[in-house]
């Protein structure tokens, strides 16, 4: 795959969206492509990320495991990136993924990403204000989740005291 064709899909990326051209060519050309054999694994669940993959061409099953083995969880393809959150801090694979046919990716390491970001403080700026949008969405859809169970506790509360008093 060509620069060009990189850069294009980079552009794709969410996250990479308001880097401009001549960053995403850094970028890019920085970056390492590496390419997958059908069923081979790009990482495995619990596996320390050292940064984040973006799928330029072919499909990868995301699987988890659980108490009957590892099951597949979604299907990405071109233009996805995996560990966005890897980019930023250290953490784990929170699935494995393999590929389902022939894969390339474009290895973004988190070194390059922190020196890009230090760069271009500006970047750092905007990745700041979407990773707090991101970070509000996330509360809007738990508060009402959080405020149930809230309620569901203190139904069970009142259980507990009805149950107490018919036992003394």
């Amino acid at each position: 795959m060509s620069l060009a064709q990189d850069i294009t899909i980079l552009k794709q990326i969410p996250m990479l969206s308001d880097f401009s051209e001549d960053q995403l060519r850094l970028l890019a050309f920085s970056a390492e492509s590496m390419d997958y054999r059908e069923g081979q694994r790009l990482f495995e669940q619990g596996e320390r990320a050292d940064g984040g993959l973006v799928i330029t061409s072919g499909t990868v099953s995301l699987q988890t495991k659980d108490e009957d083995g590892y099951r597949e969880v979604e299907r990405v393809g071109e233009g996805t990136l995996l560990g966005e959150t890897a980019l930023l801090a250290e953490n784990r694979r929170p699935c494995r993924a393999e590929a389902v046919n022939p894969v390339r990716i474009i290895r973004i390491r988190r070194a390059l990403f922190k020196r890009m970001i230090q760069e271009y403080p500006d970047l750092a700026q905007r990745l700041f204000d979407l990773r707090a949008s991101q970070f509000r969405q996330t509360i809007s859809v738990l508060r009402p989740i959080g405020e149930k169970m809230a309620e569901l506790e203190q139904l069970n509360a009142e259980r507990r005291v009805k149950d107490d008093s018919k036992k003394g």
